[in-house]
């Protein structure tokens, strides 16, 4: 007897081949049968004119920690997301040495600075009861809703080896062996390879660069040729030049890592925009040469603009402007005092409109940002203005007036920035760049900046735009590019298709609905800590490993998620 049939449902099963109708069958976690279902079922449901899709994998989370406190990974599985991958960008919870408990309050500050994570969620919201990467993998297994799988991040191998020495010291010979040996272990453990930083945007909670930024080329190298010995291991890096364009010793780098394994190495985020055409043929160089040397390069970018806020009084993206940190960075009263005067204003503007400020100076239109949330009698009305209209009745310059705005609210002021790429030409390069074999979706970094950012639905905004909005992408190829495509990369064993025998990870949704609602500010993290939220319309259910863990947005309780470890669940994909 099979567990569930859906009914009459329009297929489209990730290939990219035409839709079709048919029932599916669901048994014991798999896809039993797909065409015209006769055997008995203990349910059944007519999902006539509804579409189904294999479940959708985003290649680029930072949910390692909110697994524990939120084992559906909210809002990702409400959006269809059935498989995440954390252990991005260098930073994973483990491993932690057992003779130095303090490492993991230096993790978690770490990872609150950098990932822009609730420090009270951090500490209250998970265990912190493993010292080895397995034994983290361990912790959560059974547990979680969705299936995750974890690369091991470059600063807990550092930090586990070397100490506070991490930061800002070179290792040793028999460091570096021990660094090695410690990725060999958890990769045996399951992790999926090694991630890495050395983008200067990534500093730890005592505001020093974060470990894996002291790493010498041949460090780098060692650790990536023991990414290679193992079995379905990737890459992922980043460097500074992610932000816009690389230079040739950034280039060089990914090559050689990449060709040093024999493996994948993935980067994130490659951002489009019409306005800096040189961008994408640069940045995608980096794949070109990875070819002709034996590896391969793949750029992550995402196929919405994501919403994201600001805030001059707490930590954003304006703090990674070039010059903009160290005023940011002082105590409220005296921020205030430094903002309000001109000559560090133009400064400031000047900073934020150089080169230097790479994709940044996007962020430097102030009267294209729009008042969110304000907290003083003297911005009342102000919710939903653009700034630009304020400043020419008050007569002000944009960036002064806002200020005085922030000023106002004690810097509490949310503003959200208008893009500057949501133009056609803008749009048309997109669609011309997600069709280049090393270009993959994703890069939502869902589970960090929780407060400013929104990236989890892209999903679901991403297939209502191409059913109803702009339509840059037909259905079929929408959804292999959310489904097959990542999980071809990262080597999937029978997941990212709807085909008999496959894994039952499954999204229903209605065609003529699905979408993402408008990003949210809730309380909803241990220690009452905000987080941005976003509805999922359209999605009728999510079935993950065959059971229907969300139906009509809301969670459903059940927890059939599995920790996918490397060589078990993953195959290799090789670059040679």
């Amino acid at each position: 007897m099979l567990d569930h049939v859906i009914k009459g449902a329009t297929v489209v099963d990730g290939s990219g081949d035409s839709a079709f109708t048919a029932d599916v069958g669901i048994g014991d976690g798999r896809i039993a049968v797909i065409g015209q279902v006769t055997q008995e079922a203990r349910s059944t449901e007519d999902a006539t004119g509804l579409v189904l899709t294999p479940g959708f994998v985003d290649p680029h989370t930072h949910y390692d920690a909110q697994l524990f406190w939120d084992p559906y990974a909210t809002p990702s599985l409400n959006h269809g997301v059935t498989t995440v991958v954390g252990g991005n960008c260098g930073f994973t919870l483990a491993p932690l040495h057992p003779d130095r408990p303090e490492d993991a309050d230096y993790t978690r500050r770490m990872m609150s600075k950098v990932e822009g994570m609730s420090l009270v969620a951090l500490e209250e919201g998970a265990p912190w009861n493993w010292h080895g990467f397995g034994e983290y993998l361990d912790a959560l297994q059974g547990r979680i809703a969705v299936n995750a799988g974890f690369m091991v991040g470059h600063c807990a191998l550092r930090r586990y080896v070397m100490g506070p020495q991490a930061v800002g010291g070179r290792p040793a010979p028999e460091q570096l062996a021990a660094m090695v040996r410690s990725l060999r272990e958890a990769m045996d453990a399951g992790a999926w390879g090694l991630s890495t930083t050395q983008s200067t945007s990534h500093s730890d909670g005592d505001g020093k660069p974060v470990a894996s930024r002291h790493a010498e080329p041949a460090e780098l190298l060692a650790l990536s040729r023991a990414v290679g010995e193992h079995e379905g291991t990737q890459i992922e890096a980043i460097v500074a030049g992610c932000l816009d364009q690389f230079s040739d010793a950034e280039i060089d780098l990914f090559v050689e890592m990449s060709a040093a394994a024999g493996r994948p190495l993935n980067w994130n985020v490659l951002t489009i925009d019409a306005a800096v055409p040189e961008r994408v043929p640069r940045q995608l160089l980096a794949s070109e040469q990875a070819r002709k040397a034996g590896g391969r390069v793949v750029a992550l970018t995402m196929p919405i603009l994501t919403p994201m806020n600001m805030s001059l009084g707490t930590f954003c993206a304006l703090n990674l402007i070039p010059g903009w940190g160290p005023v940011l960075g002082l105590p409220v009263p005296e921020r205030i005092r430094k903002l309000r005067d001109p000559d560090v204003r133009a400064e400031l503007l000047r900073r934020a409109n150089s080169k230097d400020a790479g994709v940044f100076r996007r962020l430097a239109n102030f009267g294209r940002y729009v008042i969110g949330d304000t907290y003083s009698e003297a911005n009342a009305g102000l919710t939903g203005r653009v700034v630009k209209d304020i400043a020419e009745e008050r007569g002000q310059e944009p960036f002064e007036c806002l200020v005085e705005i922030c000023a106002n609210d004690e810097l509490r002021t949310v503003l959200w920035p208008m893009p500057s790429d949501n133009d056609p030409a803008s749009w048309a390069l997109r669609a011309e760049t997600w069709q280049h074999e090393d270009v993959l979706l994703g890069g939502s970094d869902a589970g960090a900046h929780l407060d400013r950012m929104c990236g989890a639905p892209y999903t679901t905004r991403f297939l209502g735009d191409c059913l109803r909005g702009r339509k840059l992408v037909g259905l079929e190829q929408a959804v292999k590019m959310l489904t097959d495509d990542p999980a071809r990369l990262f080597g999937l064993r029978e997941r990212g298709r709807v085909r008999e025998g496959w894994h039952a990870d499954l999204v229903l949704f209605d065609p003529e609905r699905i979408d993402a609602g408008p990003a949210t500010l809730v309380h909803d993290l241990p220690g009452d800590s905000p987080r941005l939220d976003s509805r999922a319309l359209g999605v009728r259910a999510v079935w993950v490993n065959g059971v229907e863990a969300i139906r009509d947005d809301l969670v459903t309780g059940a927890v059939p998620g599995r920790v996918l470890r490397s060589g078990r669940d993953t195959e290799t994909v090789s670059t040679r």
